[in-house]
């Protein structure tokens, strides 16, 4: 495991965005975990957790002239890595990001930020039906830019109702398109193996039920 993913990691748990339990998911499925990015909101926690993403985004080698972000999530998280790419790696990318609603006046249109061209980017948290990730791919390509990728934090690493692959990999085989994330299922297994040998096996028997191969 790299540094930046055990980082994530701890920041995800030490601002209750990563939590421990039996929560029941949109799926119907009882899971011993849930991620939300939307607990992570201090300005200390937000720049850790925009250098992760930067890490990550390094880490993979990632060709791209600007970055998106979709509503509402992608807004802010677009926004912090934008800010460590520039701090860390002296990479001075433009960002956009949509609105839900068009605006008719003041900065009208739906797309805030920069233009969207050249090669794109896609910021998120997770990917859990994938419809936020179409609308930002049909998006991007009606204003004649190229997404060449999506960087989201975690990869639950778990397949869908209707087939044995995970939203991820669905994304991945209908547009050709690299999922990148700072963790996986994985990976929080490997943290916890030798921490908290419990929440180690809940995840791990969770995986075994539920996990693509």
């Amino acid at each position: 495991m790299k540094d930046y993913q055990q980082d994530f990691i701890e920041l995800a748990i030490r601002a209750d965005s990563l939590q421990f339990g039996s929560f029941t998911l949109k799926s119907g499925r009882s899971s011993p975990y849930f991620y939300n990015s939307g607990s992570i909101y201090k300005g200390e926690e937000l720049s850790v957790l925009g250098d992760c993403y930067a890490r990550a985004i390094q880490d993979q080698s990632i060709s791209f002239d600007m970055l998106f972000g979709p509503a509402y999530k992608g807004i802010g998280l677009v926004h912090c890595t934008a800010i460590s790419l520039s701090q860390l790696f002296n990479q001075n990318v433009p960002i956009a990001f949509n609105r839900k609603e068009k605006k008719d006046h003041g900065e009208s249109g739906s797309i805030v930020g920069s233009e969207l061209k050249g090669n794109v980017l896609i910021i998120d948290d997770v990917i859990t039906s994938g419809t936020a990730i179409r609308e930002s791919i049909e998006i991007i390509n009606l204003h004649g830019a190229n997404p060449v990728g999506i960087c989201v934090a975690l990869d639950r690493q778990e397949r869908g109702l209707k087939s044995n692959l995970s939203a991820i990999q669905e994304i991945e085989k209908e547009f050709s398109l690299p999922v990148y994330s700072i963790i996986n299922l994985s990976h929080l297994l490997d943290y916890f193996d030798d921490r908290d040998r419990a929440i180690s096996d809940s995840i791990a028997d969770y995986k075994d039920r539920y996990g693509v191969s």
